[in-house]
């Protein structure tokens, strides 16, 4: 049974033994705990991403960072070195392949051998473990910029090993965020205990003088997830990983349209990420946001897809979010190109400039919306403490066992799948149906009422097909959908 407790060193160096076993034709003394601390101390303060997102919460700037991985190394390189240098990204990612994300290393190793043979990318990442701690290393050496491996791998303990080994100081999901949005059957206490790792081996660097970002995945599913799941998961993941050692946490979120809205979810998140981090007890951990770009379906028009873009980033930095994950005028077509990745960089850069010394003013909406999306965070980490009768590790696997977490078009059986969010009439993400979400009957009525009152305004049911409008209506230009029954 999962519990949320610090693994001994003597526990986790026997599980490393088991990890390492995993990379059966790797260099494991490049993964040599001492050496590694001592690579890992050799990142000057501008390659390093904990380091680098605490400058930018102190001047209150945000930083952008894109998506993009490639399976041949070179190809990687250039890509990441075209992103830094004409996109001017702050922050460099590497997103790793779909093999990689379930440990199918031989796959992905016949993928690198045959984008060789066809000289082009033939995988949908960077196969970070076949490249292994020397060819992660080359990538780091080849940047200016601090490295972050981001995937949505259920088991991430090898990769997690090797890009850390190789001084890339940022690395991101953990055990509910890399599971029940991405997987269909794996077990919730088991990537609980996965992630549980890879957040003790961040812990045992700590220990030895070296400070690694840790990012829980903020979007999830990225349809229509009302802030208050997205929110909930992002602190008991933070919960989780401070229990092991994290001092340095970015929390998420998915843009969700309703600019109030989403200013307000960026605010309560931070502040009740803060909040029950020192109600758990870890006073020392420095939080910061990330904010994410639109996730749903974009416009195939790129003039709109960059409006798209422009308002993400303007929503970003009036809510004050440490870094922005950006996307590209190519979405609605597949994988972007390095030059249309940066140019959306460059868009999101303009706007982030702009309006860094702004802020969203205050008002009694905002205010509202961010009162609203605490009680309802509240509500559901009280059902998933109660749910594990005080240890939230446990309180998590029957919580989602029980329906009384549910996060919306996800693809895990574990998930009860029962809850439909659609939006109120100003485009605000509400609740449809509500399955066994720990709601009181006050939070209810209070979904029911913004609910009703679209209704009313749109002269429609309140009905399934409310959701299915607002699913596609980015796409077509609009914020709300409108279609009738």
């Amino acid at each position: 049974m999962v519990k949320n407790k610090k693994m001994s060193l003597e526990e986790f160096l026997e599980i490393r033994k088991v990890i390492l076993k995993q990379w059966p034709t790797g260099d494991h003394e490049a993964l040599d705990l001492d050496e590694a601390v001592k690579r890992l101390k050799s990142v000057p303060n501008h390659k390093n991403f904990a380091y680098k997102l605490r400058e930018a919460k102190e001047k209150g700037i945000t930083l952008i960072q894109p998506r993009a991985g490639v399976a041949r190394l070179n190809e990687h390189v250039e890509l990441l070195q075209y992103l830094e240098e004409v996109g001017k990204a702050d922050l460099l990612p590497s997103t790793i392949d779909s093999y990689t994300r379930h440990n199918r290393y031989q796959n992905a190793e016949d993928g690198i051998r045959e984008s060789e043979k066809q000289g082009r990318s033939l995988l949908n990442g960077f196969p970070a473990v076949n490249h292994g701690v020397d060819g992660c290393t080359f990538l780091y050496d080849s940047v200016n910029s601090p490295l972050q491996a981001r995937h949505g791998t259920p088991d991430a303990r090898l990769l997690s090993e090797i890009i850390h080994a190789s001084k890339w100081t940022s690395n991101e999901g953990g055990g509910i965020s890399y599971n029940i949005p991405y997987a269909k059957n794996i077990s919730l206490e088991d990537t609980i205990k996965y992630w549980q790792y890879v957040d003790r081996l961040v812990g045992y660097y700590h220990d030895h003088g070296v400070e690694i970002n840790r990012e829980p995945y903020g979007p999830l599913t990225g349809t229509l997830v009302p802030p208050c799941i997205s929110n909930t998961i992002g602190i008991l993941e933070s919960i989780m990983a401070a229990e092991q050692g994290v001092k340095n946490i970015t929390v998420g979120y998915g843009q969700g349209g309703n600019m109030v809205q989403d200013v307000a979810a960026l605010k309560a998140l931070e502040e009740q990420t803060n909040h029950y981090l020192k109600l758990f007890g870890y006073d020392d951990v420095f939080v910061t946001t990330v904010f994410h770009q639109w996730m749903g379906g974009f416009p195939e028009e790129e003039s709109e897809a960059l409006a798209l873009i422009a308002y993400a980033s303007t929503v970003a930095t009036l809510g004050g979010a440490t870094k922005m994950i950006t996307k590209t005028a190519h979405e609605s077509f597949g994988v972007p190109t390095k030059e249309a990745n940066a140019q959306g960089l460059r868009t999101s850069k303009l706007i982030t400039n702009m309006l860094k010394d702004q802020k969203m003013p205050e008002s009694k909406e905002l205010d509202f919306e961010i009162n609203q999306i605490k009680k309802e965070v509240d509500s559901l980490i009280l059902a998933v403490v109660n749910a594990g009768k005080g240890d939230i590790a446990q309180g998590a696997v029957k919580a989602f066992k029980k329906g009384l977490i549910d996060i919306p078009f996800a693809p895990s059986e574990l998930n009860n799948g029962k809850i439909l969010p659609a939006r109120d009439i100003e485009g605000k993400i509400r609740i449809l149906e509500f399955g066994n979400l720990a709601f009181s009957d006050e939070l209810k009525a209070f979904h029911n009422e913004k609910l009703h009152e679209r209704a009313l305004k749109q002269d429609r049911e309140i009905s399934f097909q409310m959701t299915v409008d607002d699913i596609y209506a980015v796409s077509l230009g609009n914020l709300v959908g409108t279609s009738k029954e």
